[in-house]
């Protein structure tokens, strides 16, 4: 069966063996973040809605778990916003009731939390990990480019009431931007808010790949560990950075045969990610690790031209 919704197994820093599913439509999504490694908002929304319907997806998953696959989570990601197909909540529902042995995981940009029929949705997920990127209205307009009369506000508010109702594990994860939210009087609201959450964890994150728009680099790992330092400060909610680690888990025997594909288009010709993911046929995200790898051992560099972002292979 081809997955139109289903990606990996990848095994990733975060989640070891995950297998992704992804339910909204490429690029929707109800922020544009200048960091993003899948490409800039085609469809920026706020409306949720069936867009694919849920038993389109669960036949995917009857077809991939038959064969009862070792997996540490279930992840609902992608390259749109999850929480925007209004169908979640029954597939959540329909893996919990039939394959109870999986964990669930949704990644998202926390931008629906303060609708409380998505947060009933959601409540049998093992683990949430959120996006929060800046405390103040002029930040989080720079950084994330949101949906008209989205404020950061209204993310800090959904994150409390998600702490408020979810018994489950959250990870907020914190993408720093250097220039934008790591000076000391962002970190310090960005502490305040932490503390009114109360996540289980605190991530920082900053750039592995080239984001939408191309000033934006990584955090030199000093900066991370300053603000990792302010954040802990009187805390007892850990601050980790998961930021540059080169921890993307090693290729699997499936995944190297379609990397030397891969390598073999790449030093035919220029390509964009989704046009590699196009000729491969598969998801994104999975070319997205495969470019990593060959970015972490230089053996590809990116660039951009009137298509995007394309990478070229380095003689």
């Amino acid at each position: 069966m081809k997955y139109k919704h289903l990606f990996g197994p990848v095994v990733s820093r975060r989640l070891g063996i995950s297998l992704g599913v992804d339910v909204v439509p490429y690029k929707y999504c109800s922020l544009n973040c200048v960091y993003c490694e899948v490409s800039r908002t085609t469809h920026l929304t706020l409306k949720r809605k069936a867009y694919f319907e849920a038993t389109e997806i669960t036949a995917e998953l009857d077809d991939f778990l038959q064969i009862n696959p070792k997996l540490d989570y279930i992840t609902f990601s992608g390259a749109g916003e999850p929480t925007l197909n209004s169908e979640l909540g029954s597939v959540i529902s329909y893996i919990k009731t039939r394959y109870p042995q999986y964990k669930l995981a949704l990644i998202t940009n926390s931008t629906l939390l303060n609708e409380p029929e998505l947060l009933s949705e959601i409540q049998p997920c093992d683990l949430i990990l959120p996006s929060l990127d800046a405390a103040s209205e002029e930040v989080f307009e720079q950084i994330n480019r949101p949906c008209e009369k989205l404020t950061a506000q209204d993310i800090i508010r959904g994150l409390i009431s998600l702490r408020q109702v979810f018994r489950g594990q959250i990870w907020l994860e914190i993408f720093v931007v250097p220039g934008i939210n790591d000076h000391l009087e962002e970190i310090e609201l960005l502490r305040s808010a932490v503390a009114q959450i109360r996540p289980d964890r605190v991530q920082l994150n900053s750039l592995d790949r080239p984001g939408t728009e191309d000033w934006v680099e990584p955090a030199p790992y000093l900066t991370l560990e300053e603000i990792r330092a302010i954040l802990q400060e009187e805390s007892e909610i850990p601050v980790e950075i998961i930021a540059g680690t080169g921890r993307e888990g090693k290729i699997t025997v499936t995944e190297q045969s379609v990397l030397d594909e891969l390598i073999i288009l790449i030093k035919q010709e220029e390509y964009t990610k989704q046009e590699l993911a196009k000729a491969l046929k598969i998801h994104v995200n999975e070319v997205s690790k495969l470019l990593q790898h060959l970015i972490q051992r230089n053996k590809i560099a990116a660039r951009r031209n009137h298509k995007g972002i394309y990478y070229i292979w380095n003689d």
